[in-house]
């Protein structure tokens, strides 16, 4: 079974101060094999696009109120009227401030929660299915089960 993809190109804005923000190209992308994960890949005029991966619900939660710590900060606001997102992205190799326009961004999260619906992440891993087939008990099993050592007070036959 192929992995469904959900995607949607739009442009963010990189905020630079309180008065000047350039366009930034983007890609939001979820993949139902990686189904507690958001990628937003970042076309910023270098060679290679810049990749951000964090958890979905992050971003689901940052739709509505100000969410996350450290890397990722995430929350909705209004700029002249309209419903943003803020994304507050802390690396190595600096800080972004990304304003993206929340009707996007909320119309792209509901496609991956049809998905994968909230609370199913693990079933669409197959974790369940995994761990129960590593747990099965196998015809050798019962060799391992029997006690090796058995203890010196229960002879056979006493």
């Amino acid at each position: 079974m192929h992995p469904t993809v959900v995607e949607r190109e739009l442009e963010l804005k990189l905020v630079l101060s309180p008065e000047r923000s350039i366009p930034v190209p983007a890609r939001l992308s979820y993949r139902s094999d990686d189904p507690f994960a958001v990628h937003i890949a970042f076309h910023i005029g270098s060679e290679h696009p810049v990749n951000w991966t964090f958890a979905r619900e992050l971003l689901v939660e940052g739709v509505f109120r100000p969410c996350g710590h450290g890397d990722v900060r995430v929350w909705p606001t209004k700029v002249e009227g309209r419903s943003v997102v803020l994304m507050a992205l802390s690396s190595p190799d600096g800080d972004a401030l990304l304003e993206a326009p929340a009707a996007q961004v909320s119309a792209w999260l509901e496609r991956t929660l049809r998905v994968v619906p909230p609370g199913s992440e693990a079933e669409q891993l197959g974790i369940d299915d995994g761990l129960a087939e590593l747990l099965a008990p196998t015809p050798a099993d019962d060799l391992w089960l029997r006690d090796p050592w058995p203890s010196d007070e229960s002879k056979d036959g006493e």
